[in-house]
């Protein structure tokens, strides 16, 4: 297991290594890792010569100061779990100085609108942060092939988004989502959960799970109307937004059309914890 702190080491050890054959997986993280982590490690292991995952708890995708001094740092128990998948993963845990040279702000993206929804509604500049580190993290490690989870299938979608624009030569892949046994959507936010906090939060995708049921006869506002009452019934929750939305555009679906994707996306706190899911609808 190779451990590297500064993207000088990083980038030296990457180039001793390669050549024209070489294909780099990457998985980037904010650490915290649970079996989705490792589900990703394990793909990227499979078409990839050399894998590399970056342990980093970016600042600029916070809009919320307290959200980010309480986010989970906890490198070495992290590491452990990367030994479980294999020894040969490269991991970069760099500084936030050394990502950012003492000046930690985010670049600016237009990102056609996808930044506007759902997320991007609730947490001002969250995209941008977003954007800026793994446009940074993809120019260091410079990866053939880079895996995201499908939870954040906004983030995913900015993602590509970003590539494309900036012409980096990286295919993004996502994944499917890890959950839990009682169908909870594995996040390093569960970890600062109760037990019976935990074992509540089924709720989230069980109504996921309902509304897509629904939404094969029912309209778009209807499901939306269902899993509104559903939380207003449940007083340890507080629904932040639930919105059915074109898979491509994330725009709002209005009226249904045969020709579209549709996927279901929820934030939900719980306590002041704040979780989210995805649910494909098609």
């Amino acid at each position: 297991m190779l451990l590297f702190n500064t993207q000088r080491e990083l980038v030296s050890y990457l180039e001793s290594v390669s050549n024209e054959k070489t294909t780099i997986g990457f998985v980037p993280t904010m650490g915290a890792l649970h079996a989705g982590h490792l589900s990703l490690l394990e793909e990227s292991m499979k078409h990839n010569s050399i894998n590399v995952i970056s342990i980093f708890v970016n600042p600029t995708q916070f809009n919320n100061a307290e959200d980010l001094a309480k986010y989970p740092k906890t490198l070495e128990k992290d590491i452990e779990k990367i030994k479980t998948v294999s020894d040969d993963i490269i991991v970069f845990a760099p500084s936030v100085d050394e990502i950012y040279g003492g000046n930690t702000v985010s670049q600016h993206f237009d990102f056609d609108g996808l930044e506007n929804q759902m997320e991007g509604k609730f947490r001002p500049g969250h995209f941008d942060g977003v954007g800026t580190i793994v446009k940074r993290l993809f120019e260091i490690v410079k990866p053939t092939n880079a895996y995201f989870g499908e939870k954040d299938f906004q983030q995913l979608q900015i993602v590509k988004k970003m590539v494309e624009k900036t012409k980096l030569p990286v295919n993004i892949i996502g994944c499917p989502i890890f959950r839990e046994t009682n169908g909870l959507a594995m996040s390093s936010r569960n970890e600062r959960l109760t037990e019976d906090e935990r074992k509540e939060a089924a709720i989230i995708f069980k109504t996921i799970s309902q509304a897509k049921k629904i939404f094969k006869t029912k309209s778009a506002a209807a499901v939306a109307l269902f899993v509104n009452k559903t939380f207003e019934n449940n007083s340890n929750f507080k629904l932040e937004y639930f919105q059915i939305a074109d898979e491509a555009t994330l725009l709002p679906c209005i009226r249904k059309s045969k020709n579209k994707k549709y996927r279901a996306f929820i934030a939900v706190f719980v306590n002041k914890i704040r979780l989210i899911d995805t649910i494909s609808l098609n």
